[in-house]
């Protein structure tokens, strides 16, 4: 179910506010079966790929930070189905999913997490710092709202270029409360940018509830004070994520006009993976496993007469074997040179660049 709020028109500015809400009652348009059954094949895949990743995590073969999607599949795969190859990607540091949903190989995302040479940042990325120029992924990123002015930044090139291109840029609910945020929303209501935000609301900001850090929990709404069309949509639901996104995605082609979409997709485990979670109560944890999206998918797809449960068995082997495979493509392939760390600094030489190690001589050789 999706609610939107219309942005408000550009007369009268001084005494329009936010225009009334809807909740939409339609029924969502129907989906052929190849395509229920791909949709849920790639949920699947990022279920398993996340699962793997949070047990080498365990065996200490990724390191630093590592964040996953459990929980949120359906709500990456209904973003990515409204893109085409060609739109831009920019997201925080929770997007392994979209990697590979955006059509990066699990095998390079695995490798990148286990800091080798094949991974899609060459290794020096690692899991919060997935890059793939060729893909149009620009990058996750670790500082919180750190994505978010260089999303603006990348619709206001498309925009000067003349392209039909699309910026999305995915977000927590704990960035719509940064300044950043909001001197992008502005900016891009401002020059009328082809953007769209997307505030993936999981309920928490690291432990903090939003309802406990948000004077308005329903965080949509925000667009209207930059007089922006925004909507909050099921993000358990991937037909209804991917026409909400659809809906966005065209309005920004189309009319180069920024919008706010708001997804609410609880995640199943805690902020990161050494994240025990205890903030949440027994209850609130059964009531998560309850709306498992992968789950629920695949009963509705067994009682549609889709999708076996022999048939998901099959499916699910042979994910297992593609995440299996990945895991041991990243475990053969090399770690990167010490002498490329720096090869990536700049985009063009750049004289007198400094690459000197911390074990080296600051003067002499």
């Amino acid at each position: 179910m999706t609610e939107t709020v219309q942005a408000a028109p550009a007369r009268n500015r001084r005494t329009s506010g936010t225009k009334t809400s809807r909740r939409g009652g339609a029924a969502k348009p129907a989906a052929d079966a190849e395509t229920l059954v791909g949709y849920y094949r790639q949920m699947l895949l990022i279920r398993r790929f996340e699962e793997r990743a949070a047990r080498a995590y365990t065996e200490a073969k990724i390191g630093g930070y590592c964040h996953l999607n459990l929980g949120e599949e359906a709500t990456v795969v209904g973003l990515m189905a409204a893109l085409r190859p060609a739109d831009y990607l920019f997201t925080n540091y929770r997007e392994h999913g979209y990697a590979l949903s955006k059509g990066i190989s699990a095998d390079r995302v695995m490798a990148e997490l286990y800091g080798r040479s094949t991974g899609v940042s060459k290794g020096w990325g690692g899991s919060m710092h997935l890059f793939d120029a060729e893909a149009r992924l620009l990058g996750g990123y670790g500082i919180v709202g750190g994505q978010v002015p260089l999303a603006a930044g990348a619709a206001l090139a498309v925009s000067y270029k003349g392209g039909d291109e699309v910026v999305m840029c995915h977000m927590g609910d704990g960035t719509t409360a940064i300044g950043a945020f909001h001197e992008s929303l502005n900016i891009a209501g401002l020059w009328d940018l082809p953007v769209v935000f997307v505030v993936i609301n999981n309920g928490l900001g690291m432990g903090t509830t939003v309802e406990h850090s948000a004077a308005e929990p329903e965080l949509y709404r925000r667009g209207a004070a930059y007089r922006m069309e925004s909507a909050r949509v099921d993000g358990t639901d991937v037909l209804a994520v991917r026409d909400a996104a659809r809906t966005a995605v065209e309005r920004a082609r189309a009319e180069s006009k920024p919008y706010l979409l708001e997804t609410t997709s609880p995640r199943l485990k805690g902020h990161s993976v050494v994240d025990p979670a205890r903030y949440r109560s027994k209850e609130e944890k059964e009531a998560l496993k309850a709306a498992d999206p992968l789950a629920r998918m695949a009963l509705e797809l067994e009682e549609a007469g889709i999708l076996s449960h022999d048939d998901r068995d099959k499916l699910d082997a042979e994910v297992t074997a593609e995440i299996d495979a990945a895991a041991a493509f990243a475990d053969q392939s090399p770690s990167p040179d010490v002498s490329t760390l720096f090869d990536y600094t700049y985009a063009t030489p750049v004289p007198g660049e400094l690459r000197r190690l911390p074990a080296d001589p600051v003067f002499g050789s």
